[in-house]
């Protein structure tokens, strides 16, 4: 896995992949980490009041815009070492949701943005309907929803069809969560993406909330739910996978489908600590996301796959890999498994890091993969 260039002064490693991303969101940085106020309405401080500051942010873009901050969003991961995105990208409209004459045109700048900073990208289309379930969509989602899947299955062909020839683009299917698309919808989007073999990304279970809200309407939580409509699959990614019990990581599992965590965001929102033991245990696959682009640096993503099991369980070194070290799984699960989620069947390509960096000096040649994993951090990797 780690080569080492013939003088000595650089260190090859497979290229690292984001398998969820929400680009647009890096314009937000620093824009949502102060309290409203003090006391009990600091208190309401949670994901649910960040998604407002988000809404108020998706509002303001139109194609111009979205593909100027995705461009720094993308460039800021190549650096990092980046070579691969998984796009979870949901804005599709005007923002009072009527359709652009051109209804794939903000999807196009994405795409645009991506390849212009030498990214490949699975973009993946949200289908977007409700606020949740028997409520209608609310001001600030509007631009995200489409009123019958009909239309959202109309432009992922379109999509399809425009970047049929072009290796570095992947299209997708990405119901956004239970909350936002009706069970009817899901088993729909799913028997598409099956019929043409495309990555199925969704958000699942990231708050207790949304979970609660799933087994009102339907009687199962979320990872119950999609088993009964036959999405799991080895194409699945359950993005974020926070709030499991253990026969749910069983069920994903026992469908090699994937857990993307988005350890960064995750901590940024307070959304949990999700039991990585039992999705290993499982078998399900693992991959990482950086998701609201609150902080790039993706060797911390992969090593949050076993710091945060640490957090949870009290205890170290988590997991033994069928073969090689833990540091080798985790950067093929930030890597490899990364790009398999989001459809490309390799790592697509190397990247390099300096052996004088610092963070390595002292560090014996058998250890430096281990240290790179547990003790770097993306200024390692040289552009």
């Amino acid at each position: 896995m780690l080569s080492r260039s013939p003088d000595g002064r650089w260190l090859e490693l497979p290229a690292l992949a984001t398998a969820h991303s929400h680009a647009f969101q890096r314009g937000m940085r620093g824009a949502a980490q102060r309290n409203a106020g003090v006391g009990a309405s600091a208190a309401r401080e949670d994901f649910w009041s960040w998604r407002g500051a988000m809404y108020r942010a998706a509002l303001a873009l139109d194609p111009a815009s979205i593909e100027a901050i995705s461009r720094v969003a993308f460039r800021e991961l190549r650096r990092a070492g980046v070579r691969t995105v998984g796009e979870f990208h949901y804005i599709q409209h005007q923002p009072d949701g009527t359709p652009y004459d051109d209804r794939t045109v903000m999807s196009d700048a994405v795409v645009r943005a991506a390849k212009a900073e030498g990214l490949r990208i699975a973009l993946l289309r949200v289908a977007y309907h409700r606020a949740g379930p028997g409520r209608e969509a609310e001001p600030g989602q509007k631009r995200f929803c489409d009123p019958d899947v009909d239309a959202v299955l109309r432009d992922v062909d379109a999509l399809r069809a425009k970047y049929a020839g072009d290796p570095e683009v992947v299209v997708g299917v990405a119901p956004h969560s239970v909350r936002a698309v009706p069970p009817e919808w899901i088993r729909e989007l799913a028997a598409y993406a099956d019929a043409a073999s495309l990555p199925l990304h969704m958000h699942v279970a990231e708050q207790p909330r949304e979970i609660a809200e799933c087994v009102a309407e339907t009687g199962k939580r979320p990872i119950e739910l999609l088993a009964d409509l036959g999405v799991l699959s080895p194409r699945f990614v359950a993005v974020h996978a926070t709030h499991l019990l253990p026969h749910e990581a069983a069920l994903l599992g026992a469908s090699r489908a994937f857990a993307c965590v988005c350890a960064t965001t995750e901590a940024d929102l307070g959304d949990g600590l999700p039991d990585l033991v039992s999705l290993r245990g499982a078998g399900a696959r693992l991959c990482t996301g950086i998701d609201s682009h609150v902080i790039t640096d993706p060797i911390a993503d992969l090593r949050a796959l076993e710091t945060l099991a640490r957090l949870r369980t009290g205890a170290r070194v988590t997991f033994a890999p069928p073969s090689g070290t833990p540091a080798e799984q985790l950067w093929r699960e930030g890597s490899l498994e990364g790009a398999i989620a989001c459809g490309f069947a390799d790592a697509g390509g190397t990247l390099r890091v300096a052996r004088d960096h610092p963070a390595l000096a002292l560090v014996e040649e058998e250890l430096l993969l281990d240290a790179v994993v547990f003790s770097g951090s993306s200024s390692l990797v040289v552009a």
